[in-house]
């Protein structure tokens, strides 16, 4: 089970830092961030492929967002900074399908599952 959390409704540029916590998994599995627009697919945001993989960023929040885990409490993070209205959305994380993978290129939807109930991101003035 996964369970995410710290989304709110802030102005453009200011910082959230969203949660993931999970139970009954290995956290050295490729886990990723996702978010959802309205009348928008799901797309990835940042996902790490191993916990000594370094993050993949889509190119729209490369330099303001930061993807980190704690393996010790079983946490994902995702800091976002200087936040603009384009990043309002539902953000989720998940676990792939194939667990570990260290070679992990992309962060597409479909490969992941196991998705938690999201939390809410608004970005406007």
């Amino acid at each position: 089970r996964l369970e995410e959390s710290g989304g709110d409704q802030v102005q453009p540029g200011a910082s959230l830092k969203l949660k993931c916590v999970g139970t009954g998994w290995s956290w050295d599995y490729a886990i990723g961030w996702f978010r959802q627009a309205p009348g928008k697919e799901r797309e990835g945001v940042s996902c790490s492929g191993s916990k000594d993989s370094a993050p993949l960023y889509t190119d729209s929040v490369k330099g303001r967002f930061t993807f980190s885990r704690d393996d010790a409490t079983s946490t994902v993070y995702l800091q976002m900074d200087n936040l603009k209205p384009e990043d309002t959305g539902i953000y989720y994380c998940a676990i792939h399908r194939a667990g570990r993978v260290p070679s992990l290129s992309q962060c597409r939807p479909d490969d992941f599952y196991y998705w938690g109930q999201g939390t809410q991101v608004t970005v406007s003035s």
